[in-house]
């Protein structure tokens, strides 16, 4: 017997990798009858990511974050026991600017804010995939999300972006440190 394998990253803006397989397992008999096949969806870690964990059975967890320019959206993540999948296009991702982008200017807070979801929901592991990001603070927002402080040379506190990563004159992470316990012990 004869197998064909179908392993998949999505066509980016025309199929995700889900489709792809749909559309494999629904032709493929038909051209090749005699060969079994198996369609796995895969991700590189953006768009997708949490798509193929659902598909290999993880539940989807939907909460409100903040998208890259702070306003209000509903982002996914996949969660398998005390795992959770996120990925951080679905809060921080190029398809949520459209036109509008400005890496200088956008946060990954909402990337944050989907990790305090989870570990307030009993997670201890967190999977995080980093591709497709309309971004580039360093993750400094899903860090200040999470309890991170990030201090100016005059005191002031402030939630860094790409333009203001040279205005950070002290970190305090003390808050962050007592929130995640759970996840740096792993338990």
């Amino acid at each position: 017997m004869k197998k064909c394998i179908v392993v998949s990253d999505s066509f980016k803006g025309t199929l995700s990798s889900i489709d792809i397989c749909s559309i494999a397992n629904e032709v493929f008999s038909s051209v090749m009858p005699e060969c079994e096949l198996c369609a796995i969806p895969v991700a590189d870690g953006g768009e997708g990511t949490v798509e193929c964990f659902e598909f290999l059975g993880a539940e989807k967890i939907t909460t409100p974050v903040s998208d890259p320019w702070g306003r209000k959206i509903n982002a996914s993540y996949a969660r398998s026991g005390s795992r959770a999948v996120i990925e951080m296009a679905a809060a921080a991702g190029l398809p949520l600017v459209g036109e509008n982008k400005n890496p200088a200017l956008t946060s990954t807070y909402g990337v944050g804010e989907q990790i305090l979801h989870a570990v307030n929901s009993g997670c201890t592991e967190i999977l995080l995939g980093l591709g497709g990001s309309a971004t580039n603070d360093g993750g400094c927002g899903a860090a200040a999300a999470l309890g991170v402080r990030f201090i100016r040379r005059d005191g002031s506190l402030f939630v860094p972006t790409g333009e203001t990563l040279d205005q950070i004159a002290d970190i305090d992470g003390s808050a962050s440190e007592k929130l995640l316990q759970s996840v740096l012990r792993g338990t």
